[in-house]
This record gives structure tokens, sequence and C-alpha cells, in this order.
């Protein structure tokens, strides 16, 4: 008797949707990330599982989770996208043509750093549609978001080593220093460097813990051996920017991304004896980044950011 073979039980289709169920973890996410509806994608994963004939899937509660079988497929479901996107790469590049939608999300301010002159340089893929998303998370949470973005503009402390993100490709954009933002008639806004003693004791205005910024300032508090009086939080830099400028605080704020706006409205000074940065990162899952259309923007995206690295 002849064993009929795994390709001739499953459709392709079938096999990615079980890779997004291990990506997302409810079927409703995945029915979210692939435009379909709950009950189609559970009638597709049950359609999977009688033609395996083994269960891929089991409640849990009030949702599901994958069985050991389940697992197991969906890492080959994995290597099976990213076959797939090399083959459409391919034919792409036999036609000489590259066409697609990227979706790409980024935090504020790399958006505003980098998206313009990204645009600029995409003029020249017409084929290629680039739509742009808002996401500022915790800074561990970035690789999560590439199960709903082709590319993931990341931020990290530059003394924090990169959590590991299992699939997902790296391409290192740039390391943005961080300066000391103070008011311009603050006493020490005329000076070439600070160290963090001089600092430590003022009214500091921060994004929330474990944001890359917030991070350096324990740096700081911990080099000058006393704690830092946080008065206000808030992820919104113009508007850490513009309470500075108040004289409400002092703040840690990117240098590229604010050197512009602060010229006659508040001083920027670098730290002495403390490296103080975040480092900036695309983050792609695997099969995504076999795309020719994506393999485009990231390297548009990198060119975008040369100027900047440091």
């Amino acid at each position: 008797m002849v064993e009929v073979g795994l390709w001739e039980r499953v459709e392709p289709g079938q096999l990615l949707l079980l890779r997004e169920l291990a990506e997302h973890g409810s079927v409703t996410a995945v029915a979210r990330a692939t435009t379909r509806t709950p009950s189609a994608v559970s009638q597709q994963l049950k359609v999977l599982q009688r033609r395996l004939g083994v269960p891929l899937v089991e409640r849990v509660g009030r949702g599901v989770r994958l069985t050991d079988a389940g697992r197991a497929l969906a890492d080959i479901a994995a290597t099976v996208a990213t076959a797939l996107a090399v083959a459409e790469a391919d034919w792409q590049s036999y036609r000489g043509a590259v066409a697609g939608t990227v979706r790409l999300a980024l935090f504020h301010s790399a958006g505003e750093l980098l998206v313009p002159g990204l645009l600029d340089r995409l003029a020249a893929h017409p084929g290629i549609v680039l739509e742009t998303f808002d996401e500022d998370v915790l800074q561990d949470d970035f690789a999560a978001l590439t199960s709903d973005y082709d590319i993931v503009v990341a931020h990290r402390s530059d003394d924090v080593v990169a959590p590991g993100r299992g699939r997902v490709v790296v391409r290192p954009l740039l390391r943005e220093p961080l300066d000391v933002a103070l008011p311009l008639d603050h006493p020490l806004a005329g000076r070439p460097r600070i160290t963090p003693a001089d600092v430590i004791h003022e009214d500091w205005i921060v994004p929330p813990a474990d944001f890359p910024i917030e991070r350096v300032l324990t740096a700081i508090a911990a080099r000058a051996g006393a704690p830092a009086r946080v008065v206000r939080r808030t992820i919104h830099l113009p508007l850490m920017e513009r309470l500075v400028a108040r004289g409400h605080g002092i703040a840690l704020l990117p240098r590229h991304t604010t050197r512009d706006r602060a010229e006659g409205r508040l001083a920027l000074v670098p730290l002495a004896d403390l490296r103080a940065g975040r480092v900036i990162e695309a983050l792609v899952r695997s099969d995504v980044a076999a795309r020719r259309a994506v393999q485009v923007v990231l390297d548009e995206l990198v060119a975008e950011a040369a100027p900047y690295r440091t």
C-alpha cells in the first residue's frame, strides 16, 4: 500500500493558517490578520486536521492552542512560507519588475526621521505600495509585531542585549545618541558636556519604564549615586520638548529627531562619562524578508538611515 504524502493531503494555504495560529495565538487574531472570518479559519483548520488524521489544535478554556503535532506542522509551515516567498522573489526578478504592498510599522520619532526620505527613494519603484503604521511598545515587545506587519522599526537601549527573536531577521539601521534637553536659560545650557552628577537632582520628564530613554535615566542615576526625580511621563517627544522649553523639567531626547526643532527653543547637551543612546533596527519575519518588495524597502530604509549612523 502506497502511503499518501503530506503534500497530497494539505494545501499550502491551510498550512500557513496553522503557522499564523502559532504566531497570533487565537483564531480571532488569525482571522483579523488574514482578512477572513473566524468561522472560515476554524473550518479550514478542521479540514486540515481531518486530512492528516491527527489533532492539531485543542480547546483551552474559551480558546484553542496547538498540540505537539500542530506545533511541529507550524514549524514546517514557516519553512514553506519562506520557500514560497523566495520563489515569488525569483519570479519577480526574472520578470524584471518589483511589485507588492509592504506594511511598515514605526515608532513616532523613527517615522519622522525616516519616512519622508524613504518615500522619496521609493518613487523609483512605482510597483511598491508602502503602508505605514504608528506602533510604539516596550522594547522587548517589538518582535511580536512582526506577526501583523511586514517590517517593524524597533528601538532599544544600546547597553541592552537584544532579546531572543526566533525566526525574526534583524537589519541594523542606526544608533541615535540621547542628549540632555534643557531650557535655554538653564545654567548648564551653555556647556559642551554635562555629567550625570550635574543633572541627577533636576526634575525629569521621561517615557514609561522599560522604554529605552527611561533605561538611560536609570544608568544616569546609577552613575551619579542618587535616584532620579521623575515629575512627568509621556511617550510623546514633541510634548517633552515643549515642557522642557517652558521650564517644567529636563529630559533625555534623541539627537537627530530633536535637533531641528530645538533651535531657539531648548538646548541639547551631550552627556559625559556615560554612553547614552538607542539602537534602531528593522525587524522582519524570515519568510517575509524573502519577498522582493520587502527587500527593496529594507534596502532603501537602510540607505535612508545611513547619514545618521554614529
